[in-house]
This record gives C-alpha cells, sequence and structure tokens, in this order.
C-alpha cells in the first residue's frame, strides 16, 4: 500500500462477530468511500464452534458466511478499489484463501490473495503444556497483515489475530509505521477496539438508545490518520448514532484497566481524549503506546462433556412451595445416577394478581451437566417430564424432553511469542515469516490516579443507578468486564466516591463471594470493573444465566441507589 502521510485511511467494519449483519458488507461498500473494509468473524465461542466443524471435516475450520459475502460482493469491491481485510480464516485460513481464489476464477474477477497463519498450535499443545484441548490459537498481531499489503494483496485473510489487528495492519501499511512507532500504533488499537464490535460503536447495546432514534445502526469507521489519531464516523444516511457516549461504551468493553495489551504494542487508554467532531462523528486523540509483552496470549477451548436442561413453569399461588415440591421429586428420581452438577434456579417473573396466565408465571429452571451424555439426556428430562402427573398444580415445561448436547471449556495461557511462528503468505505463494517484536515491556497494572474532590452533601434521590451512569458489559474468559461512565465532572466526583467495590458487591450479590477489582480511566469519567470466575469456564460452559454478561451492566443500572439531586 501507498506510504501517505496526508489524507487519512477510511476503514470501516462489516462484522463484529461470526453471524453478524449478511447485508453489512454490501451497505458498507455502495455506501460511501472507504480505502479498506474489515471484518471481525471470530470470539471464544466461535473458535470452539469451528473446532467441532474441523473434527466433521479437516477441510472447513473458515467462516463460511464471510464466502458467500464475497460471492456477492468481491467484484463490488475490486470495482471500488477497497482492500479486505478479516479474520474469517478461523482455524483454517490457508483453506479459505484457496477457497477464495476458486471463488475470484469461477467470478472472473481478478484479486490478489494472500493469508496469515502460525496462530494454530493445536499440533504443539502437548509440548507446549496445554494437554489435549479441540483448539490452541495464540493471537497474532498485525505485521503479517501489513506484509500481505506491502506485497499488493487486494484480500487478506488470518486466523486468530486481535481484534483490532485487521485495523492496525491496513493503517500500518498505508503510513508506512515502524514496529517502534508505538503512539501510532497505540492510537490505531484503540479505533480499532471502537469499531471491531460493528454496530456496537454507533447505537447498538447502547444505554441511552432512548436519547436518540437507533433505528437499525449502519456499521462503522475509523479515519486514521498518519500521527495515530483518528475520527470514528459512519456512512451518512445510516441509522444508528456516533457520539462520545457510543465511542466511550465501546472502548470500556472487554478490557481491565489502563493498559491494553496487543501483541505489537500496549496503548494506554488513560491517555486516550475524545472530543465530539461534528455530527456523527468522534475524534480519539492523545493516544499513547508503550512496547508489547512478551508473551501472546493463547486460547484453549476443550470439550468438556454434556448439559441438558428443563424449565418448569409454575403458575399462581404457593410458587416457593411448588418449586420445592418438583426439586425434591426430581432429586429422588435421579438419585441411581445422579449427573455430576446440578443447577436449579427459581425466576421470580410472576406478578400478583395478574391478568394474564403468564404474568402470574414463575420459571424453575434446572441445568445438569455430566461426562456421560445418557445421563446427562433422556435420563435427566425422561424423569423430568414422568413428574406431569404426580408434581405441583399447573404442572407443565417450556420444551419436551431432549437428549443432552456438548458444552465446551475455555481457557487462556500464555507462551513466548517466539513460539509462535506467525507467518505471511503472499498472493505469488511466497512465505514470510513475521518476527516477533525486539523490544518488550511486562504487562503491569498502573497506579490508581488521584480522586478528584468529592461532591458536598446535598439532598439525594432513591432512583436507578441507570440514571446517571452508562454501562457495558461482556466476557472474558470466566470473568466479567463491566466498565461504566458518565457524562459529567460532576457526576464523576459522585461516582468515583461512591461506586466502589464495596458498594458494587452489595449492588449486585452474586459477585459478593468473588474477586472484583476496580480500574478507573478519569479522562473518560469512567471505571472498570472485572469480576473473576463468575461465568464459569466460559460462555461455552454455559455457568450462568447469562453466560457471555452482556447484561451485567444493566442488571447494574436498574439498581436503586441514593443520588443527588444535583445530577438529576
Amino acid at each position: 500500500m501507498s506510504r501517505a502521510t496526508g489524507a487519512p485511511i477510511r476503514i470501516g467494519n462489516a462484522s463484529g462477530f461470526y453471524g453478524d449483519r449478511f447485508s453489512a458488507v454490501r451497505e458498507m461498500l455502495t455506501g460511501g468511500p472507504l480505502d479498506v473494509l474489515t471484518g471481525d468473524y471470530l470470539a471464544e465461542l466461535t473458535m470452539l464452534i469451528l473446532g467441532r466443524d474441523r473434527m466433521k471435516d479437516p477441510e472447513r475450520g473458515y467462516a463460511k458466511t464471510f464466502l458467500r459475502q464475497m460471492e456477492e460482493n468481491l467484484a463490488l469491491a475490486k470495482e471500488k478499489g477497497v482492500k479486505i481485510v478479516a479474520n474469517a480464516g478461523g482455524l483454517n485460513p490457508a483453506g479459505l484463501a484457496a477457497a477464495l481464489r476458486e471463488l475470484a476464477a469461477k467470478l472472473g474477477v481478478h484479486v490478489r490473495i494472500a493469508h496469515v497463519e502460525g496462530d494454530d498450535l493445536i499440533g504443539r499443545a502437548d509440548e507446549l503444556g496445554f494437554g489435549k484441548p479441540l483448539t490452541a490459537n495464540a493471537y497474532l498481531g498485525a505485521w503479517g497483515i501489513v506484509e500481505c499489503l506491502d506485497a499488493g494483496a487486494d484480500v487478506v485473510v488470518t486466523g486468530r489475530v486481535t481484534d483490532a489487528s485487521v485495523i492496525v495492519g491496513p493503517a500500518a501499511a498505508h503510513f508506512g509505521w515502524t514496529r517502534e512507532d508505538y503512539d501510532e500504533l497505540a492510537g490505531a488499537v484503540a479505533a480499532g477496539h471502537v469499531i471491531e464490535c460493528g454496530a456496537q460503536a454507533t447505537g447498538g447495546n447502547y444505554a441511552f438508545f432512548r436519547e436518540q432514534p437507533i433505528g437499525l445502526p449502519g456499521f462503522p469507521i475509523a479515519e486514521i490518520h498518519a500521527d495515530g489519531t483518528s475520527v470514528i464516523t459512519k456512512h451518512p444516511g445510516t441509522g444508528g448514532v456516533v457520539n462520545t457516549g457510543t465511542v466511550t461504551a465501546q472502548l470500556l468493553y472487554e478490557i481491565t484497566g489502563a493498559r491494553y495489551a496487543n501483541p505489537d504494542v500496549t496503548t494506554r487508554f488513560d491517555t486516550l481524549a475524545l472530543a465530539e467532531d461534528g455530527p456523527d462523528r468522534v475524534r480519539i486523540s492523545g493516544v499513547t503506546g508503550e512496547a508489547p509483552p512478551p508473551t501472546l496470549k493463547v486460547a484453549l477451548n476443550r470439550l468438556g462433556g454434556f448439559r441438558n436442561e428443563t424449565t418448569f413453569v409454575l403458575t399462581g399461588l404457593d410458587i416457593e412451595e411448588k418449586a420445592a415440591l418438583v426439586r425434591e421429586q426430581l432429586e429422588t428420581a435421579l438419585e441411581r445416577q445422579p449427573p455430576a452438577e446440578v443447577r436449579w434456579t427459581l425466576a421470580r417473573t410472576d406478578h400478583r394478581d395478574a391478568d394474564t396466565e403468564e404474568q402470574a408465571s414463575a420459571l424453575l429452571h434446572v441445568a445438569v451437566k455430566d461426562a456421560d451424555p445418557k445421563i446427562a439426556g433422556r435420563a435427566f428430562s425422561g424423569a423430568a417430564v414422568e413428574l406431569a402427573l404426580a408434581s405441583y398444580p399447573g404442572f407443565h415445561v417450556t420444551a419436551p424432553p431432549s437428549d443432552a448436547s456438548p458444552y465446551g471449556v475455555y481457557s487462556a495461557a500464555f507462551v513466548d511469542a517466539a513460539e509462535v511462528p506467525h507467518s505471511a503468505v503472499l498472493p505469488d505463494g511466497r512465505r514470510v515469516d513475521i518476527a516477533p517484536s525486539t523490544r518488550t515491556l511486562a504487562l503491569a497494572e498502573v497506579d490508581e490516579p488521584a480522586l478528584p474532590e468529592p461532591l458536598p452533601d446535598g439532598p439525594v434521590r432513591r432512583v436507578p443507578l441507570g440514571r446517571v451512569i452508562g454501562a457495558r458489559s461482556g466476557d472474558k474468559g470466566g470473568s466479567a468486564n463491566l466498565g461504566v461512565w458518565v457524562r459529567s465532572e460532576a457526576a464523576w466526583r459522585w461516582l468515583v466516591h461512591r461506586l466502589t467495590v464495596t458498594e458494587f458487591r452489595l449492588l449486585l450479590p452474586e459477585t459478593a463471594p468473588l474477586p472484583v477489582t476496580r480500574h478507573l480511566l478519569p479522562n473518560l469519567w469512567a471505571m472498570n470493573f472485572v469480576v473473576e470466575d463468575i461465568l464459569g469456564e466460559g460462555v461455552a460452559s454455559q455457568a450462568r444465566f447469562d453466560p457471555q454478561a452482556k447484561a451485567f451492566g444493566e442488571w447494574l443500572r436498574a439498581r436503586e441507589i441514593d443520588v443527588p439531586e444535583a445530577l438529576l
């Protein structure tokens, strides 16, 4: 790509997960000018799904949706001069690259296709001390993508690179950044982190969605400049909104503290500043970067066993007593072959004196896990249904008996970056090995910043916390991340003293026995809470009602607390 230093490079995103809006690729290519279109198709759960696909067929293991999107849009991208960079290669980037070449030949479109590989460590899992996982993938950085683009690639597909790397790579190639241009790289990581989850940057899943029409949000664009500053925007006329709130929400998504580690740079989120730059435009500036850590994170997925579930509907009076009766009956029925794990949850969705039957009903959910699919299968669900004429009045369940389904277990490991064979396979078939960073810096927490003066005492009103704060939450393995922010300095002065770890645990009692850490980002009037182990062994293990903690922040916003009248 060119070594431009003037106009920014316009990088759009058309996928935040495997299963995102199929039409987004065409929408982004036709909605306005772009230089590069990226897509993030991989998540911890996706890698497990692709691993199971590969067990059935070694030629699979990539995101087939991407191939179908290219069938409809490859010629259009070529016509408009838009390069495509996506991590849709999953566990088989070489296979996806080959399929794309076949597709291009069939369509009569001349495009140069390259791919990045080396992240898949499954063949060395034992040697690296990982045991026998189903998948083992290191998070690679952006320099393999840079090598492909420098060699003239029109389409670059990768395996497991970090989500931001599909944005950092095109920017680094465009501006000719070096390995030690840390501030510029960090700025691109910040921009990439904002747009890699698609419409979450343009009003999707936004706490203050009632303040402006959202409709069907368009997908985001990062205009990245040579110095690493960027403007987050979207195509004109598309739905949603881009403002400092939507950008702040996404910056807080699935991070820990002020240092955000990537394989090429550690980005200091405590240095960046946000400013409105016109309608649906937010500028990110002031980002500083540090040398990356010496290790790469490795995502490990294992098959954990089998799970099953049944939901009993309890209607009307005596809900607690009905729940106790059917629980005792089912546990007695399972005594001969009890599942290894049984989890009961009673959701009091019932309303007093309800005018519909559904509003008069509560839900008693029971989930089981076991290594034996027979024990977790019909032996369990059949026993539950056999109680139909012998249990509480009004007995019924939400679904018929079912077989058990396999579940996965996620864990993370770290390896020396030199152990991972990062390679770029160029359009002409040449392979270029990408060396790890020579300068590294071990990751460490930043010192907690000085707290501002608290607000003076005054009258308060008991209201939901969400009247004042926004929140966005998500998962990292078995941990939940919950970022919150406010929109005025006065609210920050109140929040930082009020929402301590102790208060957080009181408001969200499920977190009380778990390790909770609070990280402050005063430049964003924001803080991030990390709750360890609340999601068990990750999303695929389905250990919790909200297994990816997506609504965790909305629960916090719904809790009532005494808020100063001055903030309301």
